[in-house]
């Protein structure tokens, strides 16, 4: 697949993954435009995370195709990767090491150019730059999914995973949290896994369901009614795991 100016973010065609004889993902197929941002809901189990997994290519599919800005995530992993942020509740951090550090590594690991401005430049973003010499370990929940974010955003991912990200996290520090996402979301496609029906249904512009492994639903929220797609959404819940 080549990639080009109409390439989708997310093209996912039949994707399916197989953990022994249970299916974790069942022929799950959709189309997500650039910059857009997709919320997928479900219950545990649904297989949520396992398709963010295949999406940043942590995990190989075992049958169907699935491309990220016209790359395939099976013919072309390393280069798919280079395009990918993820944030979840793990920080990915290394607690020892100072959030400066944390960063310069990740920004060489992507071969950043400038990796010390492009972490000056995300600490002041993040409201961190004057805890850049502190341990990661001496930080709160919240400053913590604050280095994470920038660790995500070191190497300016064209597509941004967030699984679960406010777990764990106070009423401030979801605020800044979604005023750090809401002024990075500029030409940038994000996919939100989140149990919080309201919350990811008003931050998305495309929703998704799955319930053991499949597409219940998927559709941009402008064709969606709230109260309808929360009654779906309840009775998918009720439908458990596979």
């Amino acid at each position: 697949m080549m990639s080009g100016p109409d390439s989708p973010a997310i093209l996912a065609c039949g994707l399916t993954k197989a953990f022994g004889t249970r299916k974790a993902l069942d022929r799950v197929s959709f189309e997500l435009p650039e910059g857009a941002f997709l919320s997928i809901f479900g219950p545990n189990g649904a297989g949520k995370t396992t398709l963010l997994r295949v999406l940043s290519t942590l995990v190989r599919p075992t049958g169907g195709k699935a491309s990220l800005c016209g790359i395939d995530l099976t013919e072309e992993p390393d280069k798919a990767r280079g395009l990918v942020g993820m944030i979840s509740h793990q920080s990915m951090l290394y607690p020892d090491l100072t959030a400066e550090e944390n960063l310069l590594l990740y920004a060489e690991l992507y071969g950043v150019s400038d990796p010390k401005a492009r972490v000056g430049e995300l600490l002041e973003a993040v409201g961190l730059a004057h805890r850049r010499l502190d341990a990661v370990r001496t930080f709160s929940r919240g400053m913590t999914q604050r280095v994470s974010i920038a660790r995500a955003l070191v190497h300016d991912p064209r597509v941004v995973f967030l699984d679960e990200p406010y777990s764990g996290l106070d009423p401030h520090a979801i605020e800044i949290f979604d005023e750090l996402i809401e002024s990075t979301r500029a030409d940038r496609t994000f996919v939100m896994v989140s149990h919080d029906l309201a919350k990811g249904f008003a931050m998305c512009t495309h929703a998704l369901v799955l319930a053991r492994g499949r597409v219940v639903s998927f559709a941009p929220k402008d064709e969606l009614d709230f109260d309808d797609f929360a009654q779906l959404y309840r009775e998918t819940v009720g439908m458990g795991v596979a």
